[in-house]
């Protein structure tokens, strides 16, 4: 029977809580399963290590901290901005708004307050400071095919990096934004 180890694809069900409130965050356990490329950071850090050497029908509780999930809670990752910038948009506390950073890159930011002449947004990821815990099941474990490979280093489903290589913007539980796989906060 294989083993999950840097190079295997796995697919696995989940569900994941917050520690503090118990709130269930996200799952997948009426949906598609989560498929990711072990090795390749296509799931947060914490999560990939603690499957490591799982087999199929393994199942675990998972507890991670923020510093291998989404990072700490940075204060200096919110910023004031002209309300002029938003022209156009009705405003809402806790609203998520997608735009561009200064680098290109496709960056989330939610709006923490605003007033007529200002907003202050947060680049820090929703899920940033928090401890999450994950029940998850393997479901499968197979050598990767070379479609497999390209998929994963292209980007694909679940393509995001975290931990020390956090991107902001790169939304997901798990890593990535669309096809039921993460989960999209």
């Amino acid at each position: 029977m294989q083993k999950i180890e840097n190079g295997k694809m796995v697919s696995i069900q989940y569900s994941v809580k917050n520690k503090d409130t118990q709130e269930v965050i996200d799952q997948n356990l009426d949906g598609e399963p989560l498929e990711f490329l072990a090795g390749n950071s296509q799931i947060i850090v914490g999560l990939e290590k603690a499957l490591e050497g799982m087999s199929v029908g393994e199942s675990k509780e998972v507890v991670v901290a923020p510093e291998e999930a989404y990072g700490e809670y940075r204060v200096d990752y919110l910023q004031e901005v002209p309300r002029e910038q938003f022209e156009g948009i009705e405003l809402k506390e806790g609203m998520t708004l997608f735009g561009h950073g200064e680098d290109g890159r496709s960056v989330q930011v939610i709006v923490k307050s605003f007033n007529d002449e200002s907003v202050m947004i947060d680049y820090n990821h929703p899920l940033a400071g928090q401890t999450l815990i994950f029940d998850v099941k393997v479901l499968d474990v197979r050598d990767a095919t070379e479609e497999d490979f390209m998929v994963a280093n292209g980007g694909g489903c679940c393509g995001g990096h975290h931990g020390e290589g956090h991107h902001h913007g790169e939304g997901g539980c798990c890593g990535g934004g669309g096809g039921g796989c993460g989960c999209g906060h």
